[in-house]
């Protein structure tokens, strides 16, 4: 019984296939210790996820943590020995070795740095590679996701979330622990972006802090029952963890101008007279709405020669003045409010060329009188056009609850 199994566990597990080995037990070096509780955490993150934990920005600080760590495991030569016989997963097999071993210390501040996470250094006599129950808790819910079954409702989102970073209607800003988590909003956590789609009962924990178990969903298709301490512990960790802000497009312009200001622009509403069926058939709904920095006249010159015009002379609906304002910048934030209306044609050009124009929707005047007063007194954010309903609504409460 020097293995630790009485005879007839040793036949057993003979009949099973498994070799049993008689060994002396042997007293381990802190270090070694150390190596052999890395590795099982290595091989509890493969049993819990079914493969090898893996690099990439996209993946959440314990798996690339792990990641690391294995490869230098599987680089010294005395790892390998030392854990040998528990790798039951085949961690190792086909692993590259390293031409040397030069000793070093595997520990977690310097796979941390060589992840390119700042570690600060601990007093001398604090406890290293120890973590709190708490901090315990918190990497297994981040760490435990599940596959997000309904991620057709929320894919749009993040599309369109996506579109308005890159056109500069969203920003992203630093996470600070007095950012609100409230559901509808985005945040950045492990280079993924994360949606709060619910947001539980709120509930005073034990020493005295507000909580709610929330539904988290990410961008990769998973999602997380995570309470919003975790959440918030995590984005604070996490030093790419940011908070995408909200679209917003602040005094964009006033009716009124006072000295000092300086014109920029006008939004425009158009109504086609093209004989289209599309068109012909939706007379009172069809508008192209755009901002220019010329007058409106000059601006539709031409208009039955050109594709942008639908080939056809237009005329004027509504006109808005602005002043002191990116006329690029509110285009783009305009049609991504009406996106869900955008009208689908196809015009041939004079040339014969097909040409699909990108600033026609299927709107009606009231509704975009609507968002320019919603722009005026800052309140459009968040704010998309419903063509079922046929008016702004709120943009997480159409596409998701």
């Amino acid at each position: 019984m020097a293995n630790g199994f009485t005879d007839e566990d040793d036949e057993l597990l003979a009949e099973l296939g498994v070799e049993v080995e008689t060994k002396k037990q042997v007293s381990r070096t802190p270090r070694e210790e150390r190596i052999i509780a890395g590795f099982e955490e290595i091989q509890r993150f493969v049993e819990e996820h079914g493969r090898r934990p893996q690099h990439g920005e996209d993946r959440d600080v314990f798996e690339r943590l792990y990641a690391v760590r294995l490869d230098r495991i599987s680089e010294s030569q005395e790892c390998r020995d030392l854990i040998e016989t528990l790798d039951h997963q085949r961690l190792l097999s086909g692993a590259p070795l390293a031409l040397s071993d030069d000793g070093e210390e595997l520990d977690d501040d310097a796979l941390l740095d060589a992840l390119g996470i700042e570690v600060a250094a601990p007093a001398i006599t604090e406890l290293k590679h120890v973590r709190s129950a708490a901090e315990k808790k918190a990497a297994e819910e981040i760490a435990n996701r599940d596959r997000c079954e309904d991620f057709a409702r929320f894919k749009p989102l993040f599309e369109q979330v996506q579109k308005e970073l890159e056109s500069g209607l969203r920003e992203t800003r630093p996470f600070e622990r007095k950012s609100e988590i409230e559901k509808g909003k985005f945040f950045i956590l492990g280079g993924q972006k994360a949606y709060i789609a619910s947001v539980g009962e709120v509930f005073t924990q034990e020493y005295g802090d507000r909580d709610a178990r929330l539904r988290v969903v990410f961008d990769n298709g998973t999602e997380s029952n995570m309470l919003m301490r975790s959440l918030q512990r995590a984005l604070t960790k996490d030093e790419t963890g940011r908070r995408i802000i909200e679209p917003n497009a602040g005094p964009l312009f006033s009716g009124e101008t006072i000295d000092g200001d300086e014109a920029s622009g006008t939004i425009y509403v158009l109504r086609s007279k093209s004989d289209h069926p599309l068109v012909a058939g939706n007379r009172d709904l069809v508008h192209k709405i755009g901002v220019t920095g010329i007058n409106v006249e000059q601006r539709i010159a031409g208009a039955a020669t050109h594709a942008t015009f639908l080939m056809a002379n237009v005329e004027i609906v509504a006109t808005y003045e602005l002043y002191n304002i990116n006329r690029t910048r509110l285009e783009n934030l305009i049609h991504r409010i009406f996106e869900p209306a955008r009208l689908d044609i196809e015009i041939m050009d004079r040339f014969g060329r097909p040409v699909v124009p990108k600033e026609w929707f299927m709107v009606p005047i009231f509704a975009i009188n609507d968002a320019v007063e919603k722009i005026k007194d800052g309140s459009i954010a968040g704010f998309v056009y419903d063509p079922k309903q046929a008016k702004l609504v709120m943009h997480s409460a159409q596409n998701a609850t």
